[in-house]
């Protein structure tokens, strides 16, 4: 090889000579073990979690995450458990199952006094869940009465958020459901509610049919006559 063609040959790093890494392999783990630990976890957190959160937690496949996820889902529905594992806010999340409410609230009333909203706050909640993002006059005229203290209650609790101000004269705040709601509710998304009737009907069976005081209505609250009911959602 003469010297031009030494000069002109290509610069090669010695990096490039050495042989390549080979990829870490996901950790291994045998499908039972690997559906004991996804049982695990899930009950260990209070907030459902995502199928990307736990993948990458337990360096998974997502494949096999959910094939093992959709297994265990299996086991909980036997009718001798009386939990199971559900999508809810774009998670999972270990819940009572529905036919066991009864007694489970039974249970927990003779645990701790519970923790209520007022049939304003609830009727409310009913309104934005259904016809968000709705405006506080918008509530106003469905409800027929006025409840701004009542949205604050609802804001406090997190189960609503601001969502902006409508493009209207005096630009009204509009409001809507947050995570939480989903969450305390164990709904996977807005359209896992039930119609607004139904939904009404249990706020009246929580506050009413247990016999104990709902939370303490604020004064404006107090001083309502009866609301007139809320619309259908369209």
């Amino acid at each position: 090889m003469d010297s031009q063609e030494i000069l002109s040959a290509p610069v090669v790093d010695a990096e490039e000579l050495l042989p390549e890494e080979p990829a870490a392999p996901a950790f291994s783990m045998e499908d039972a073990q690997l559906k004991a630990v996804l049982e695990a976890i899930i009950y260990v957190t209070d907030e459902p979690l995502s199928l990307d959160q736990i993948c990458v937690a337990i360096e998974q496949p997502r494949e096999r995450v959910i094939e093992q996820l959709e297994q265990l889902t299996l086991d909980y529905e036997r009718p001798e458990r009386g939990l199971s594992i559900r999508e809810v806010a774009g998670g999972y999340k270990m819940t009572t199952k529905p036919e066991h409410h009864e007694a489970v609230r039974r249970f927990v009333k003779n645990l701790n006094p519970p923790l209520k909203l007022s049939l304003p706050a609830l009727e409310t909640l009913a309104v934005i869940a259904y016809k968000q993002p709705v405006t506080a006059p918008e509530i106003t005229e469905i409800r027929g009465v006025q409840g701004a203290s009542v949205l604050k209650t609802l804001l406090d609790r997190k189960l609503i958020t601001t969502a902006g101000r409508k493009q209207v004269v005096g630009k009204p705040i509009l409001y809507k459901t947050t995570r939480e709601f989903l969450v305390q509710f164990g709904l996977k998304d807005i359209g896992e509610l039930p119609s607004l009737k139904e939904f009404q009907e249990l706020a009246r069976f929580d506050t009413e049919g247990g016999g104990e005081p709902a939370e303490a209505v604020p004064a404006e609250a107090e001083a309502e006559t009866a609301p007139a009911p809320a619309q259908e959602p369209e």
